[in-house]
């Protein structure tokens, strides 16, 4: 049977801030509506578009500048809730270093009190020389009135703020709530150490927008411990940060182009309760070394190692911070039974953005936006109880190093996800890869996953009512989806399908290894109903799995390809040879886990006679035309679906013998 694509409708950007409950459409089967795959495939290019202008994604070299003449300065020793001023714009008066005039401040001692700056309009630049700050009712540092702040931390000096656990808000109006607390543009930068204790609830906050240059900097905070409402950005420095919430968040969600994170350099290590890094709209990350631990890590997931849901999971408010990622394995065991806190299980939308209040948390993603997440470098390691990386709009993969354990979802995006670059190895997963229409361009992709792999715009995923964390998807009635590959290398190890499309399946270049499934409600690869297409004009795919559910390539495909079942199942790790007529090894695969079905193709296959070789048996085929099969089962490559959770992949390491596992190729 021939199956026909029909023209995929794309989300735009303005769609994405209204998401919908999932619905899934079919697929056309109307001849007049096949495209080739030429035009069915839109190939990315190596780098990524961003959707920031070179303004956001930059730092100025202002931010980055550290001198200041000394002579030039007002120079302040602080002493208990006194001190010396030597030089213009600043008072000390009961526990209060009031600066009420633009220009640099060196700043050392002991403070018992607040240093507040009230300079309307006023560029203010405090230069900390060995400055500790206390203040047990209120802010440490409050920048009530100014144009901007930048705090330049002195090579090989230790510097703290630290609030009370309590404020003194006299006014009804006043929102401080941070032990550094700005409501102008913030800089920091420099290269001594900074501690800042948010024992209120925030450890840094800006009203407008923080950038972070350099210094030594470590944040504890009971909520939130570093924020920019309209940005942040981090081009340099050493973060080391604990959160009781979020680890970093930028908040605007009043003017579309606010609300940004942009990281192109620096080193942050988070440890939080709530989400890792949080941007209302674009988080944008080009470089430097990202290091997260989220809501207890993967070990506290969604699911249970008996396969039935974590009741207690998503209860991440309060008493997560400071956890540890379990012992072992990174990504490994320690998914049992593991309950994150006494009390109920929380009722929360999984897909909301979080703000930076204190009123609990309503997830624990590690890479999370509103809008768009683009990945074009740096090395992200990420051990998270919820999605690892997640968007409530579209992901771009274009480079850098991406690692990670999830206790739910690997990479999930509403939108549309795209790869094009770059090293990506989940270790641990529920759903390995997801998002309405997925491509693969370019790159290399590792994926473990205890239910489907790849999955796009659903499918088993809203399969279990029962689970928390189901992710929606921004469908659009009477739209089709796709999942596309047309390069890079691709290695999948799934419990349930291994490459699902709710939609189209589209092959034109790169390598596909899957070590699918045993159990016969899944399969290596799983479509839509109604039509949907499942075609290969290009590229090398060994897809295996279990019997029952399997999928082929439909007869729409250019390049040849065989699906067949062997008479007995057989043992993971036995060796898969294809051997042609003159005896030449074509293919050579040992998938990892027990298998029956195979689903291969590449360019070497032309029409004749083949054998194939598992576990002691061998088999002829014919190939003489493009498509040769012998399944009989409920999938047999006309899109049946599976749709049942897989079992439990804890403790699971890929295999070390060649990428995919098993001896690739040869």
């Amino acid at each position: 049977m021939s199956m026909k694509k029909k023209n995929s409708m794309k989300i735009t950007a303005a769609a994405l801030a209204a998401l919908t409950a999932v619905s899934f459409s079919g697929c056309s089967s109307d001849a007049s509506e096949n495209t080739s795959a030429d035009t069915a495939v839109k190939t990315q290019t190596a780098a990524a578009v961003s959707s920031l202008s070179e303004d956001d994604l930059s730092v100025s070299a202002e931010d980055k500048d550290i001198g200041y003449e000394e002579s030039d300065s007002t120079v302040i020793t602080l002493n208990g809730t006194s001190g010396e001023v030597r030089g213009a714009g600043a008072e000390i008066s009961d526990g209060k270093l009031t600066i009420t005039e633009a220009g640099s401040y060196v700043l050392s001692g002991n403070f018992k009190g607040q240093i507040y700056i009230n300079s309307k309009g006023s560029e203010i630049k405090l230069v900390l020389d060995g400055l500790s700050v206390e203040n047990d009712s209120h802010a440490a540092l409050l920048a009530d009135k100014a144009s901007k702040v930048t705090l330049t931390l002195n090579e090989g000096t230790q510097n703290s703020f630290s609030d009370g656990a309590s404020y003194d808000l006299a006014d009804s109006g006043d929102n401080t709530d941070a032990a550094v607390f700005s409501r102008a543009d913030l800089t920091i930068n420099g290269e001594g150490a900074l501690t800042v204790n948010g024992n209120y609830k925030h450890g840094i906050v800006s009203k407008d927008g923080l950038v972070i240059t350099g210094g030594d900097l470590t944040v504890e905070s009971q909520s939130t411990a570093i924020s920019g409402k309209d940005s942040v950005k981090i081009s340099g420095g050493q973060l080391d940060i604990t959160a009781g919430s979020n680890g970093i968040t930028s908040t605007d969600s009043e003017d579309a182009s606010k609300g940004f994170v942009v990281i192109t350099g620096g080193t942050a290590v988070i440890n939080s309760a709530g989400d890792g890094i949080q941007a209302e709209t674009t988080l944008h990350i080009e470089g430097g070394t990202v290091d997260i631990t989220t809501g207890g890590g993967s070990a506290n997931a969604s699911m249970k190692s008996d396969g039935t849901p974590n009741g207690g999971w998503g209860n991440w408010d309060g008493g997560m911070q400071g956890m540890a990622p379990p012992d072992g394995d990174f990504g490994g065991g320690g998914m049992q039974d593991f309950q994150p806190v006494s009390g109920g299980a929380s009722v929360v939308n999984m897909s909301a953005v979080s703000d930076t209040s204190e009123s609990g948390q309503t997830s624990a993603k590690a890479l999370k936006a509103g809008t768009a997440i683009e990945i074009d470098g740096g090395s992200i390691r990420i051990d998270s109880s919820d999605d690892s990386v997640h968007s409530n709009g579209s992901i771009s993969i274009s480079g850098g190093e991406l690692t990670a354990a999830s206790g739910d979802d690997g990479i999930h995006a509403d939108g549309d996800l795209t790869i094009s670059g770059g090293s990506i190895d989940i270790s641990k997963s529920y759903e390995g890869i997801e998002g309405l229409n997925i491509e693969v361009s370019g790159g290399d992709v590792k994926v473990k996953a205890s239910d489907d792999g790849f999955n796009a715009a659903g499918g088993s995923d809203t399969g279990s009512q029962d689970r928390m964390g189901r992710d929606n998807f921004n469908t659009t009635d009477g739209a089709s989806y796709k999942l596309t590959i047309s390069g890079g290398n691709v290695y999948v190890d799934s419990e349930g399908d291994g490459l699902d499309s709710n939609g189209d399946f589209y092959m034109t270049g790169g390598t596909v290894f899957v070590d699918g499934p045993v159990n016969g409600g899944n399969g290596a690869i799983d479509i839509g109903d109604f039509g949907c297409t499942a075609q290969i004009t290009g590229g090398t795919i060994i897809a295996a799995g279990s019997m029952g559910m399997e999928v082929g390539f439909d007869e729409s495909s250019t390049q040849y390809s065989i699906l067949h079942n062997f008479s007995s199942p057989v043992s993971g790790g036995s060796e898969f040879t294809v051997t042609d007529s003159s005896g030449k090894v074509i293919f050579s695969y040992a998938p990892s886990k027990d298998y029956q079905s195979v689903l291969f193709s590449s360019s070497d296959l032309t029409e004749g006679s083949y054998t194939l070789s598992a576990g002691g048996s061998e088999e002829t085929v014919e190939i003489s035309s493009i498509v040769t099969s012998n399944s009989s089962g409920m999938g047999g490559g006309f899109g049946g679906r599976g749709g049942f959770g897989g079992g439990d992949m804890q403790g699971m390491t890929p295999p070390d013998d060649g990428f995919g596992g098993g001896r690739p190729m040869r």
